[in-house]
């Protein structure tokens, strides 16, 4: 018989990485820690004033693990499901199996818990003790914690941090509530099997740490916590997957991207939960001197929100909400500047002031501003939630965002066009340059939007926004009919990451085929082959839009090299260096296949598909897209495009969808439960 096929969503290896940094990550939106690790995280609470404020290291009790006998052990195992969302060490002796599940509860987010499960072997009558052991001590140098009194079986410290971002700005609390864990557990002779669970509450008040731990007691109680996790993990899989049929790496590469991601984000049906952002390392990293301190950069924005946001768009409502809370902080970076408006940090913490150590990115690479527009401009066009713009402050950021790009340009008499000088481009060897043409492409893109908000409003557009968005400059070589990176690149030049590339995607800034062609054969071959982890996929949506897919899936390819073994934990640079976890790199890996293979683009009046894949992939399923509040599920074959809308609004206002193909122009209606099929070629999806 054949053996089984390998679950390409389980991770299971007979030994840990040397390496503690690429440890699996158990997180949910709210706290997060690396598997064994002697400190956790709280998403949004940070320690120490600008530049040095980091994500605050709160001890952790969830740090236990079973020491194994020298002696009789047959086997031992270290999994990660990211079905379930869980950490399984398991000990098999010829006495006994021993496992230890850990997990950040999805749905529950204040809690953490882990159970150890012992069960005796058939012919074994003795006692059997299995040691624990644990780094965990209550301590921390980010809080001044204090001892409280015992709470329902729970030990119980609680305090603040020590120093605020700015000066008289918030300095959290932080309540947590454990089981206490003993040095071994054993199974008595009379027992043949059992179950101990240790949990962990952790809030910023003493009240939902409270409440949270005994909610948790409870569900124990009624052998239920674990399962609610499990079922949260699963309705999170059932709205969404991406699979193919095609390698088993790169099934697995793209299981563990999502689980990944998914992990950070906000549970569903909780629009209440106040969100903190994504950092590049995710809530598992952020320590001082780790992976960014915890800082949220245009990773969030332009890596991660596309898949977050065409899967779940409250995840991603509740992304851009963050920003909406920050724009206090862009309105003051923007004034410090001497600009209007609202400028977005680099690097963004607890207020959304800038909080970057070093002063040039702070100043120079502007385009996150541009970045975080982008983001509510593709979410208002998936969904057409005029709420959070009219009522929730979005509106506010968008028109503050569109005057800071018409203070930050200036007019050139010669060229008779608008400048935007002295910045620093996403390729970040080169600083202080005038003209940056994704910056500037970006800035027009932010003026488009907002005009289009405004008209859509029925607001008066500004002039000055029609002006300076029709006027800037956007420099381009008619000769070799590319786009220089900026006023005065020299062909050949070094580059650091993707750059120019993202003027075709994500900013479908318009050009023909030629020069978009022309850019990617300009810059393929001088970008760092050791760079940030995103960069190849950006190349590879390039030569797939060309339908060059052979050429798209060598690119693709170099992403393995930042991909470690046995957890698929993603470095920054593939020579193991920068952030862990990389998130970032792991969102431009999806987008290579939700919006390369499928071709998936989002425009104003519709959501466009051309699928291109190479050839060791046959079938592509993605389940769970949403748009204009549908579901849909594709299934795309070379021969055939499958759509079929599986769940769709119950708001009245929603349209009906249909399918349109680009050539014939043939229209398909598009009803709940039915599915729709055509030979595979260039269409769209529209109202």
């Amino acid at each position: 018989m054949a053996a089984a096929e390998e679950d390409p969503a389980v991770f299971t290896s007979t030994a840990l990485p040397s390496d503690p940094r690429l440890m699996a990550t158990v997180t949910n939106a709210y706290l997060g820690t690396r598997v064994y690790r002697d400190i956790l995280h709280i998403n949004g609470v940070y320690n120490g004033a600008v530049g040095d404020t980091h994500r605050a290291d709160i001890p952790s009790p969830v740090s236990a693990r079973m020491a194994v006998p020298d002696v009789d052990t047959l086997a031992e195992t270290f999994t990660l499901n990211t079905r379930t969302g869980t950490f399984i060490h398991m000990v098999q002796s010829t006495d006994y199996t021993a496992t230890h599940q850990l997990y950040a509860h999805h749905s529950l987010v204040h809690l953490m818990a882990f159970s150890i499960t012992i069960q005796r072997s058939a012919h074994n009558t003795q006692p059997i003790t299995v040691q624990l052991q644990t780094p965990f001590v209550p301590k921390s140098q980010d809080l001044d914690l204090n001892r409280g009194p015992d709470f329902q079986g729970a030990h119980y410290v609680y305090g603040q941090t020590l120093v605020p971002e700015v000066e008289g700005g918030p300095r959290p609390m932080v309540h947590m509530l454990w089981t206490p864990v003993p040095q071994g557990l054993t199974l008595h002779e009379e027992e043949q099997e059992r179950s101990w669970e240790f949990l962990t509450a952790v809030a910023e008040s003493e009240e939902e740490a409270k409440r949270s731990y005994s909610q948790g007691l409870d569900l124990i109680a009624a052998g239920s916590l674990y399962p609610s996790h499990v079922r949260a993990w699963a309705m999170l899989w059932q709205g969404c997957c991406i699979d193919l049929d095609g390698p088993l790496p790169l099934r697995q590469a793209l299981y563990g991207c999502l689980y990944y991601l998914l992990s950070a984000i906000p549970p569903q049906g909780n629009p209440g939960f106040l969100f903190h952002g994504i950092s590049p390392g995710g809530l598992s990293n952020g320590t001082q001197g780790e992976d960014y301190w915890g800082h949220v950069f245009w990773d969030q924005d332009t890596w991660m929100f596309p898949n977050i946001l065409l899967f779940y768009p409250e995840a991603a409502r509740a992304i851009l909400e963050y920003r909406i809370r920050r724009l206090e902080g862009a309105l003051h970076n923007a004034r410090e500047q001497g600009y209007q408006g609202a400028k977005f940090p680099w690097e963004s913490a607890a207020t959304g002031q800038e909080v970057c150590p070093e002063e040039i990115y702070g100043a120079q690479e502007i385009h996150i501003t541009g970045d975080v527009l982008m983001a509510f401009e593709q979410y208002y066009y998936t969904t057409q939630d005029q709420k959070l713009f009219r009522e929730d402050g979005g509106w506010k950021l968008v028109g503050a965002v569109a005057q800071y790009w018409c203070s930050r340009m200036v007019w050139s008499q010669e060229e008779q066009c608008y400048h935007i000088k002295g910045v620093m481009p996403p390729d970040e060897y080169h600083q202080q340059v005038d003209n940056s043409v994704y910056t500037n492409a970006v800035a027009q893109r932010s003026l488009n939007f907002a005009a289009d908000v405004a008209r859509d409003f029925l607001i008066p557009v500004p002039e000055e926004w029609v002006d300076c968005a029709e006027k800037v400059k956007v420099p381009f070589d008619e000769e070799k009919k590319y786009h220089p990176e900026y006023d005065g690149y020299s062909p050949g030049e070094l580059v650091k990451q993707a750059d120019v590339v993202l003027l075709g995607f994500p900013l479908l800034h318009p050009m023909s085929s030629e020069v978009r062609r022309n850019d990617l054969e300009m810059y393929e071959p001088v970008t760092e082959l050791d760079g940030p982890a995103m960069t190849w996929s950006m190349f590879a949506v390039g030569w797939l839009e060309l339908k060059e897919v052979q050429r798209a899936q060598r690119q693709l390819n170099k992403c393995f090299s930042n991909i470690t073994e046995p957890f698929k934990i993603w470095v920054e640079n593939s020579d193991g260096t920068g952030a862990v976890n990389f998130l970032t790199g792991m969102g431009g890996f999806l987008q290579a296949v939700l919006f390369g293979y499928t071709g998936f683009r989002i425009t104003r009046s519709n959501l466009c598909f051309n699928p291109a894949f190479p050839d060791d992939i046959s079938k592509l399923n993605i389940i769970g897209v949403s748009y204009l509040g549908n579901k849909l599920k594709f299934t795309i074959t070379r021969e055939e495009i499958r759509i079929k809308v599986t769940t769709s609004s119950q708001d009245p206002l929603a349209s009906p969808l249909e399918v349109v193909l680009e050539e014939s122009g043939q229209k398909f209606p598009l009803h709940e439960g039915q599915s729709i099929s055509f030979p595979t070629v260039t269409g769209w999806i529209q109202r």
